[in-house]
């Protein structure tokens, strides 16, 4: 085989989309074989991708239609062409200008988004730490806002009581319903209230 046999790899999304527009163009541009997957951009699990990665050998250039073929995102395509790089397979798209990494500009531009990959992922965690920082100082740790809030434990707890001519109140899925929450929601609010004036009272 040659040593710089080009490898395609062409990936739809979804069942009713066509890869023909893709196959037939990277046959055009020379591609030895293409491997192809039709899975959705997020899925991790990609055979055909797995099986063109496993042919392809040293010298080789594996050439997609457009890079979002390949990438599951910036960081992973990024990733996924470093690994090649290591493995001396080269990286090659068809319709985005400048990406060959088999050229001296396109080893310069790819070097341009690992760096953009890394900010993205710095950026990531930035705002990861930021999130927690100020859930922790409302008093959460981490997760999403509570659906129970104090106004509303409050309004359901005195639906619940007894009124003053010994009238029964609400029960915990009727209190739920006017207050808007699930039943299991504002029993487990309801619960922890319980514990935590128990505790209080333990305390004094």
């Amino acid at each position: 085989m040659d040593m710089s046999t080009l490898i395609g790899y062409a990936r739809v999304s979804t069942a009713d989309q066509s890869l023909d527009m893709q196959i037939e163009a990277l046959k055009s541009a020379g591609c030895h074989q293409v491997f192809t997957d039709v899975a959705s951009g997020a899925k991790a699990e990609r055979p055909g991708l797995e099986k063109a990665l496993e042919y392809l050998r040293e010298g080789d250039t594996l050439v997609v239609w457009k890079i979002d073929r390949l990438g599951r995102s910036m960081a992973h395509l990024v990733q996924t062409v470093d690994e090649l790089r290591e493995r001396g397979v080269g990286f090659r798209s068809l319709t985005d200008a400048g990406i060959d990494t088999t050229t001296r500009n396109g080893k310069l531009l790819f070097n341009l988004f690992a760096t953009l990959a890394e900010f993205e992922r710095d950026l990531i965690r930035e705002r990861t730490k930021a999130g927690l920082a100020s859930a922790s100082a409302r008093g959460r740790h981490g997760g999403r806002r509570p659906v129970v809030t104090p106004a509303k434990l409050a309004r359901a707890q005195k639906l619940m009581l007894k009124d003053a001519d010994g009238g029964k109140g609400l029960n915990v899925r009727e209190a739920a319903a006017a207050i808007n929450v699930g039943k299991t929601a504002l029993y487990e609010a309801l619960k922890e209230a319980e514990a935590n004036s128990n505790t209080q009272q333990g305390d004094e």
